[in-house]
């Protein structure tokens, strides 16, 4: 017996964590220190916070890897989520291994704009289009971010003749084609464009770099 408990020990999962980005959410967990820890299994569950019933993710039963996709089981964002997972090798189960609550709608991270760049010879034209959630219209298009949270764009222009981590705010809010004017022909400009949540203070990371030469 004590063998098992020592083997259920050893394989029990460790840090088990959400990642969410854009409402696209995963669960992670590290193995326990077993050394036989490639042939171990992992068995995931969820359930909302308040529920007194574990559901299966069918999925992940039984699985070798250390990641489990419940964007879809954990769909309504502004639930309080648990999930937990358990280890089995060699027949020996280990105990359940809990996650920390998590709320999609308070925790996801909010991805960059997708930012397109098209210029005249004094103005650049910036395009942003926001980040899409997993979850779709009945037409089948991709729900924006935008519809679940009050986010502005922000838009910063790097001017490569002067110092190139030197980012000047040009636009903050809700349009989605913006006209930067009087710039100078001949210089190189680069655009980059995050969004900002006012109500939780939180901004996404930058955009990727889209450059222009006048």
């Amino acid at each position: 017996v004590l063998e098992n408990q020592d083997l259920q020990d050893s394989i029990k999962p460790q840090k088990v964590e959400f990642h969410s980005l854009n409402f696209n959410t995963t669960l992670h967990w590290q193995p326990g220190w077993a050394r036989e820890a490639r042939d171990v299994l992992y068995f995931v569950q969820y359930k909302v916070y308040g529920q007194s019933t574990w559901q299966n993710k069918d999925e992940c039963w039984g699985i070798s890897s250390r990641v489990c996709d419940l964007t879809h089981e954990i769909s309504d964002i502004q639930e309080p989520y648990y999930s937990r997972v358990r280890a089995a090798l060699a027949g020996v189960y280990s105990n359940w291994s809990l996650s920390c609550r998590f709320t999609p709608w308070r925790e996801t991270v909010i991805g960059p704009p997708m930012v397109t760049v098209v210029h005249s010879n004094k103005s650049i034209t910036v395009k942003l289009q926001a980040p899409r959630s997993p979850y779709k219209r009945k037409r089948g298009s991709k729900i924006p971010m935008t519809n679940y949270y009050d986010l502005l764009y922000q838009v910063f222009i790097i001017n490569n003749f002067l110092d190139v981590q030197h980012r000047i705010l040009v636009y903050e809010g809700k349009e989605k084609v913006i006209k930067i004017q009087d710039l100078r022909p001949g210089v190189s400009y680069c655009i980059v464009a995050k969004m900002y949540m006012p109500m939780l203070d939180h901004s996404s990371a930058y955009s990727s770099r889209q450059c222009t030469m006048l």
